[in-house]
């Protein structure tokens, strides 16, 4: 279990990080906001450990950070911020939990454990997996795509139709096979509505210099993913 404690005391850091690593985790440190936002960004954490005060970026601003780029990377404030309205912030910031400095390292452990588990039984339970094609992905349940750090709102058609994409990449679909995938078959609507609603995709999860995913077969209808010489 990988383990990203960012805090600028180094008389906390060093004994934290060292018995963190007693007990089994890989565990690396940042003393600011900076350096902590680089390394949470990159991935591969299994629990964030943050300060709230920190130099550069508070932790309060890379929970925020991370949230709104859909990592949901568990997160533990260390803070001295005690009172009820600073919890609020943290837990409304996407925290996932919260300990008031200063603490028994008997209770940090347990805190640490809790998430951890909590993480592995969210993974192994999840009935709503995320897509991926490329640099693009696609949380089913929450209705949302991420392209290249953007946060992109779909609307329900929206989210059907993309979802009908990421699971044939590659594959041509025709407008025959979209329309009876998105409408039932009393409730077809007529042929331009179909154009109109991947015209409104195209502009949503293709952003400005970003490689186009949504191909045109002129006639027949739409390949999703590397097919750039066929629009």
């Amino acid at each position: 279990m990988r383990i990203l404690l960012v805090d600028d005391e180094v008389e906390l850091t060093d004994p934290l990080s060292r018995l963190l690593t007693r007990e089994g985790y890989s565990v690396d440190v940042a003393c600011d906001g900076a350096v902590g936002t680089q390394l949470a960004s990159q991935g591969g954490y299994d629990l964030l450990i943050l300060d709230w005060m920190l130099p550069q970026l508070s932790g309060l601003e890379i929970c925020q950070q991370l949230r709104r780029k859909g990592d949901t990377t568990p997160v533990l404030f260390l803070t001295a911020k005690d009172t009820l309205d600073d919890r609020v912030r943290g837990l409304d910031a996407g925290a996932d939990d919260y300990l008031v400095k200063p603490f028994e390292l008997r209770e940090l452990l347990a805190r640490v454990r809790a998430q951890l588990r909590r993480s592995a039984g969210q993974e192994a339970t999840l009935v709503a997996p995320r897509l991926r094609v490329e640099d693009l992905e696609l949380d089913l349940e929450n209705q949302l795509a991420y392209r290249q750090g953007r946060v992109i709102e779909l609307s329900e058609k929206e989210s059907q139709l993309l979802e009908y994409f990421m699971r044939h990449p590659g594959q041509l679909l025709t407008h025959a096979q979209i329309y009876q995938h998105l409408w039932a078959e009393g409730d077809k609507p007529s042929s331009n509505v179909l154009a109109a609603q991947i015209r409104l995709l195209r502009r949503k999860i293709e952003g400005a210099g970003e490689t186009p995913l949504i191909h045109t077969v002129y006639g027949r209808g739409y390949r999703f993913g590397g097919a750039g010489d066929l629009v």
